[in-house]
């Protein structure tokens, strides 16, 4: 979606550092906005959409009735499923075969992995994004009696993605790959349990709106933001006051400033409380991450970004916190 902003030709000199106590600031064109900090010394450049997508949950979460279409196991695919979250997934499937059923698998290149779920869950349909790999897979397969429909590339995920039997679509792919397999799972008209942040980091101006025109449900399913949407259940219309992320630190939570020169990408990769790939190790190394998911949680939930906080939480227990308007807080907690 653009934003207008002003040419710099339309723009006079800014003081940013305002010596003087007027509180009258100049008015920008575009969306453009300046305001003074706290200490009345600073001033601050905003852009303000106005036109901000819908949120996925306006901070606040209620069922939705006669949203079941579907008798016994509910039948799910999931792209990316060698990695933590699709094998996360799969676990749970394993202890639900009476509520879950697979029917769609997409993974990247771990092709022995990805043979082993196949005969351990039966999909109809797999999908191997690197093309290179599927003469591995059949081969890894050609003993089986009722063998699956297997399509490579980035078609196949995304037919994976919008399979006619899934309901729901867990997207657990790394990076701007699951923008477009989000995208063909809505269109599909399939809910999205969605683990792949960067799909509403770059897409959510363009994700939530079809969301809304297909009545898709976007329900967070990685740590933070599922905390999240489990502590706004219920809550009355406009009680959300604050969001509060948790940030384990990551590997260099202990670390002196002066030593983070000599960091290493093994440093990096040694996180201190889970196992996860290792891009989003890196970048909860860096807090990167954390940035990101600042952004995911404003367009989740309808935040405002000044009313997203986060909190370095070493012990990892509490996994988010909601700040209601009575000041009370509301926290999900778990132990691995």
């Amino acid at each position: 979606m653009a934003l207008n902003f002003p040419s710099p030709a339309e723009i006079k000199a800014i003081s940013f550092l305002d010596s003087t106590k007027s509180n009258h600031l100049p008015k920008l064109p575009g969306r453009l906005g300046l305001r003074k900090d706290c200490g009345g010394r600073r001033i601050q450049c905003s852009v303000q959409n106005q036109n901000k997508p819908p949120p996925a949950w306006p901070g606040r979460a209620f069922p939705e009735p006669g949203r079941k279409t579907w008798d016994g196991p509910k039948p799910i695919s999931i792209v990316g499923s060698t990695g933590s979250i699709g094998t996360q997934t799969l676990d749970i499937v394993t202890e639900n075969p009476d509520k879950f059923t697979v029917v769609a698998l997409a993974a990247g290149s771990n092709v022995t992995l990805l043979a082993d779920q196949v005969r351990r869950f039966k999909p109809q349909l797999v999908a191997v994004r690197n093309e290179s790999l599927v003469d591995e897979l059949k081969e890894a397969l050609a003993d089986l009696e009722e063998k699956p429909e297997i399509i490579p590339g980035e078609q196949g995920v995304i037919e994976v993605a919008r399979h006619p039997d899934a309901v729901s679509v867990v997207t657990g792919i790394v990076g701007c790959a699951g923008l477009e397999p989000t995208v063909a799972a809505i269109e599909a008209g399939k809910d999205i349990c969605l683990a792949n942040k960067e799909t509403l980091i770059a897409g959510g101006p363009f994700i939530l709106p079809l969301a809304h025109k297909y009545n898709v449900k976007i329900l967070p399913a990685d740590s933070e933001h599922s905390a999240i949407f489990q502590c706004i259940q219920g809550l009355p219309e406009g009680a959300l006051r604050r969001i509060i992320l948790t940030a384990s630190g990551g590997a260099f939570r202990d670390w002196p400033v002066e030593k983070l020169k000599e960091v290493k990408v093994a440093d990096a990769l040694k996180h201190p409380n889970w196992s996860m790939g290792k891009k989003i190790t890196v970048d909860s190394a860096t807090l990167f991450n954390k940035g990101l998911e600042v952004i995911e949680a404003h367009y989740l939930f309808g935040a405002e970004y000044d009313n997203i906080d986060i909190v370095i939480h070493p012990q990892s227990i509490i996994h988010s916190m909601v700040e209601t308007q009575d000041s009370s807080v509301i926290a999900q907690l778990g132990v691995a």
